[in-house]
């Protein structure tokens, strides 16, 4: 019974170190220093004590190791999921088009989407090939490709985090 709890104990907590390891890299991207070091604070501490207790417990099993790995596991897909979901950000979408580039626009400008348009030359030079730039938040990803597909299943499609934005048009309602 001390073994399991002992693995019980390891694996959440592993799962909260390494979810906290995962947003604070999300964070550290996104250009906020201050709040990852206090993220990074919390991590390095819950992993100092469980790997403590884990590597000075008088158990030996395999399933230390087990429970280990599986909150690693654990964790990193929790992690991935929250920031997702919490952390906002800008994606830049450029979108190659052809025969359906005026209704994709109109759709698109009428939806709130900020779109600029350019002619460019594709592979076969005879046909008329459009990008289209989107400068959106990150919540607006799916309900945009979703408007892209129903329109242009063909459609290239190139999407980019952004860092920075200002100036210009964008709209930062979530639907």
């Amino acid at each position: 019974m001390e073994l399991f709890l002992l693995c019980l104990k390891i694996f959440f907590a592993r799962i909260l170190d390494v979810s906290l390891g995962t947003l604070r890299t999300m964070i550290t991207v996104k250009g906020k220093n201050l709040y990852a070091s206090l993220v990074g604070f919390f991590e390095v501490l819950i992993w100092f004590i469980i790997v403590k207790e884990a590597l000075n417990t008088d158990e030996t099993s395999i399933w230390i190791a087990i429970f280990y790995a599986l909150g690693f596991a654990t964790g990193t897909y929790i992690g991935g999921v929250l920031s997702q979901k919490f952390i906002s950000g800008n994606l830049n979408v450029q979108i190659i088009t052809d025969s359906a580039y005026p209704k994709m626009v109109d759709k698109l400008r009428n939806e709130g989407y900020g779109v600029t348009v350019i002619d460019v030359e594709g592979k076969n030079k005879d046909q008329e090939k459009y990008m289209l730039f989107i400068e959106i938040n990150n919540k607006k990803f799916n309900h945009l490709r979703k408007i892209i597909r129903n329109i242009d299943k063909d459609a290239f499609v190139v999407v980019n985090e952004t860092k920075y934005v200002f100036n210009g048009f964008m709209n930062n309602i979530v639907k």
